[in-house]
């Protein structure tokens, strides 16, 4: 066989492509995460810290980088490379925006690269929306009333995977800084339906009040919800923006997150909280540890998820938009990408 016969070929997928793929699929996307969760938590994953990288020029933005790799029957691995530059939105344009590279798992060679944000921001919605059900049912009530803190991107995409899983509400609050963008989302909730009384709020304090679910998806940096008594009546909370809970918080919690090590890192509620004790009892476990039933969060005490977000879920919805796009025979490979292929020349 010859080397160039072995050598895969290089495609490139756009992201009308990764939308036309996963647009309206939502069970079938949180299929997907639920899968790479349990490959991850049977170890078949390689799953390296996440590299910051960070600009003195300008301290607001940064570039993540997730390498990994997935075993089991995914078999891939590869990197995502996400930009968070907040400034964008006075601008006009999404703050975040990403590339996913595959690697064939045989060779090493990359074999697709996608525009990631459309796939980073469903992996975040299905791994959310997968917490949301399986700890709702682990305590035996689903939330009827919703809180969204922080009305972008990814609070669209998480309601819209809460309510393409079979969720409904009775009531949906709303609460961002700016008021534009809250009465925008509102109007969204309300277009969409499912979601009841929407209600924009004057302050978290009174958005969380009113919700047994609260999102945090939002771009702070810092905590800025500190009193405990805010969630005294137990809710269930996806803090999907890792940031936004101050220790006090967490400790009166039961915490689950997607990956310990991960998630206690990087100056997020969780590893402030370990910085403070100097130790990290207060986990109380994964969602995996969730999904085998090793962990059932009582009702009596607030649920915190906490999703650092891992690289083998975005290798995991990359394949599956890979592999569909290859089968609907619209994959546009690049001819001759790979072009020094002879040891000798």
């Amino acid at each position: 066989m010859s080397t160039s016969s072995v050598v895969p070929p290089f495609a490139v997928i756009s992201g009308a492509q990764v939308n036309g793929v996963l647009e309206g699929r939502q069970k079938e996307v949180v299929d997907i995460v639920e899968q790479a969760y349990r490959i991850h938590g049977e170890g078949a994953t390689v799953n390296p810290p996440s590299y910051f990288l960070k600009f003195p020029d300008r301290p607001s933005s940064r570039i993540i980088a997730l390498p990994a790799s997935i075993g089991g029957e995914v078999q891939v691995d590869g990197l995502k490379w996400i930009s968070s530059f907040p400034e964008n939105v006075e601008a006009g344009i999404p703050r975040a925006s990403a590339v996913l590279i595959l690697n064939d798992h045989a060779t090493g060679y990359p074999i697709a690269c996608l525009e990631s944000s459309i796939i980073s921001a469903a992996r975040t919605a299905a791994s959310a929306a997968l917490a949301a059900a399986k700890l709702a049912e682990s305590r035996g009530e689903r939330p009827r009333r919703v809180g969204f803190v922080g009305t972008g991107l990814i609070a669209r995409y998480l309601h819209s995977y809460l309510a393409g899983t079979g969720w409904d509400f009775d009531a949906a609050g709303v609460y961002d800084l700016s008021a534009e963008y809250a009465a925008g989302f509102a109007d969204y909730l309300e277009r969409s339906g499912g979601a009841g009384e929407v209600t924009v709020h004057d302050s978290a304090q009174s958005l969380i009040a009113a919700s047994d679910l609260v999102v945090f998806a939002t771009i702070a940096g810092t905590p800025h919800v500190h009193d405990p008594a805010w969630f005294a009546h137990n809710p269930l909370v996806l803090h999907v923006s890792l940031r936004d809970l101050s220790p006090e918080v967490i400790l009166a919690a039961t915490n689950i997150t997607d990956d310990v090590e991960h998630c206690l890192k990087a100056d997020t509620s969780l590893h402030l909280t370990e910085q403070r004790l100097g130790h990290r009892d207060f986990v109380d476990g994964t969602l995996h540890d969730v999904l085998t039933g090793k962990v059932r969060p009582a009702a009596d005490r607030p649920v915190i998820f906490s999703p650092f977000g891992l690289g083998v879920l975005d290798l995991a919805v990359g394949k599956h938009v890979l592999d569909s796009v290859r089968a609907s025979g619209e994959l546009a490979v690049v001819e001759d990408f790979f072009h020094e292929l002879r040891r000798h020349g």
